[in-house]
């Protein structure tokens, strides 16, 4: 229903058109009681009774109608109370107008409650966004607004869940927009308008936490993060200072400090950043300050080439932090793998030794807990030694797999985290919290703020009243940060370290599902036997091509095979799963869930798809 409803007899109050009822009001002799308490915004009209008000204002509404033309946002309704019939009264004119004022918000409840034939909303006019707070006497349309955003959420979260809704409504993109009002306006859109707005925007969202997304490493909507999120949204805060974010600060140091602890640092520091890429850049600049203070400003005039190492299956934003930086991607040396796709430690060695023998200098290496196709787990305990041997900066990127450590079943799989100096981690991923949250944890306190720190004196006074440690933004890339962490904070409050440990345990076992499942299927291979993640990465072979010996005209046609299935998937909208290449392998699908609404059923549905959508290729 829109926001400018119908009142009686179809009666609709014209958007750009105010009916006054002023004169009304007065040639019928209509009287008014004023309510005029002391002290109090009262409400200046105080029907007799319900059915006499409601009968006497429609009939203002439908009787000799005057017109004025005037825009919404400057309009109001005057009704305005009179006094022994034809001459307002002194109290009458202290008493701040209904219509024009429209009272206290407190008041208007109360009064209408006991009218709900005729609401504050029936009769105003089409609103605008000048009709809303802050502007005065905004409070009952924004709350009415704001309910009806709330309505449009949670009909979008209920599809989410439901698996007999589509997980997309797929068009290409200039179909889309002609679906779509994207022109910004001189004149404003009303908020009917406004509302279809968010409404077609979310009709044609991708469903990330359907139980059936299967495309990316973020999946599943978790409803405590989200409730973080509209919190942090309604608070319009910035992290930069304890003075305009005082819990929100608190929060960030208890929950990085309890994240440094399942690490295993002692002390430490880190950041929510936006992103696991800046993550890496945090983790690329603070080395590089670490072992060259003097860069931070004289920039890299008379330094050695730096080189990075980093694998070959690796983020593709450590070489973006590497140009970034200043360092050139040129100088990032990628470390070949195994065939489980780990980092190869003698490569890994070899290359650090030639590197020197040239006379450049190596100081990074940047091992992966989870790469982000096949889900490898780097050797980091090895990794390490090599590091200490070559006296180097070890990061680890743990951006998917950080999670892990939290599942006493799982958490061998970065054994050894603690012997790095930094870590990237987002819980925005396996840990299923919204977007976006991400944190770069280091082992030795201060070097952030050394390396980031610029001193503005109109923010980060050091004479404040209070403990001017708590002034996190001068340890920040950025000055303007959002509150990402609270929703982490709040989820994991709401389940626990145990609930989000079973959340993870669950998510192996489907992948391990998945794996069996694919064995037994004679259409589909398995891309790496034993995934150690919840990647699980295979091919499909459709009949035409299955019984083929494997030359390269089969993997010329097995390489077209997964694009074709894919986009006849998100043609249907009932299914979503990536694919890629990798090195010398064809296309592949990459299946990957972080999302705990996601069951054994979804698997076998997403196999019976692939095998229905591809059968005639």
């Amino acid at each position: 229903m829109p926001l400018s409803t119908r009142i009686s007899n179809n009666l609709i109050i014209d958007s750009n058109l105010i009916e006054t009822a002023v004169e009304e009001e007065e040639e019928n002799g209509q009287n008014a009681e004023v309510s005029n308490e002391e002290g109090s915004d009262a409400m200046p009209l105080t029907p007799t009774t319900p059915s006499s008000r409601q009968t006497r204002l429609a009939k203002l509404f439908q009787e000799r109608r005057r017109i004025v033309g005037r825009t919404v946002s400057e309009s109001q309704l005057l009704a305005k109370p009179v006094a022994n019939g034809t001459e307002k009264s002194k109290e009458a004119e202290d008493t701040p107008d209904f219509y024009e004022h429209r009272a206290k918000d407190q008041i208007m409840k109360d009064y209408w409650l006991r009218h709900p034939f005729l609401s504050w909303w029936a009769l105003r006019s089409t609103p605008y966004s000048a009709d809303l707070l802050p502007y005065k006497g905004g409070e009952g349309l924004t709350h009415k607004f704001l309910e009806e955003i709330l309505k449009i959420n949670l009909e979008y979260i209920d599809d989410t869940f439901d698996r007999g809704s589509r997980v997309l409504e797929f068009h290409h993109p200039h179909d889309l927009k002609e679906k779509l009002h994207l022109e910004i306006p001189e004149k404003p859109e009303n908020l009917d308008q406004i509302l279809d707005d968010c409404r077609k925007t979310l009709q044609y969202c991708v469903k990330t936490g359907h139980p059936r997304f299967f495309n990316q490493l973020s999946t599943g909507l978790d409803i405590v993060s989200l409730a973080g999120h509209w919190v942090t949204t309604t608070a319009n805060t910035n992290m930069f200072t304890y003075e305009i974010a005082p819990v929100f600060t608190l929060v960030e140091k208890a929950t990085l400090k309890k994240m440094r602890e399942f690490i295993g640092y002692t002390d430490g520091d880190g950041i929510f950043c936006p992103g696991g890429a800046i993550s890496n850049l945090y983790a690329v600049l603070t080395a590089r300050h670490k072992l060259f203070p003097s860069c931070k400003r004289r920039g890299l005039n008379n330094l050695p080439t730096l080189v990075m190492f980093t694998s070959e299956h690796s983020h593709f934003s450590l070489r973006r932090a590497a140009a970034i930086a200043g360092i050139g991607t040129d100088n990032v040396t990628f470390i070949n793998t195994d065939q489980r796709g780990k980092i190869d430690l003698e490569d890994l060695e070899n290359k650090i030794q030639q590197t020197i023998a040239r006379g450049d200098k190596p100081f990074f290496v940047s091992a992966t807990a989870g790469t982000t196709v096949v889900g490898a787990f780097d050797p980091i305990n090895a990794i390490a030694d090599i590091c200490e041997k070559y006296k180097l900066w070890l990061h680890v990127d743990a951006a998917w797999g950080g999670g892990v450590i939290l599942s006493r079943k799982y958490k061998h799989l970065v054994d050894g985290l603690h012997r790095a100096d930094s870590v990237t981690w987002n819980p925005h991923k396996m840990m299923g919290v919204t977007l976006q949250c991400s944190a770069i944890l280091l082992k030795e306190d201060g070097l952030l703020e050394d390396c980031n720190s610029m001193r503005a004196t109109y923010l980060f006074q050091q004479d404040k009243h209070y403990d001017v440690c708590f002034d996190t933004g001068d340890k920040a890339i950025q000055c303007g940060r959002t509150v990402d962490v609270f929703r982490l904070w709040l989820m994991w409050r709401a389940k626990g370290t145990k609930g989000i440990e079973s959340q993870i345990n669950k998510l192996f076992d489907l992948a391990h599902y998945l794996v069996d499942r694919v064995r037994s299927k004679d259409a589909f291979q398995l891309v790496f036997e034993k995934p150690e993640c919840t990647n699980v990465c295979f091919w499909y072979y459709p009949p035409s091509i299955r019984e083929l010996e494997d030359t390269q005209e089969k993997q010329l046609r097995l390489h077209k095979v997964a694009p074709i299935i894919k986009a006849r998937l998100m043609n249907e909208g009932r299914l979503m799963v990536g694919y890629q290449p990798l090195n010398d392998k064809v296309n592949f699908f990459r299946w990957v869930v972080s999302n705990p609404a996601a069951s054994k059923h979804d698997v076998d549905y997403m196999l019976d798809e692939i095998e229905r959508l591809g059968h005639d290729l």
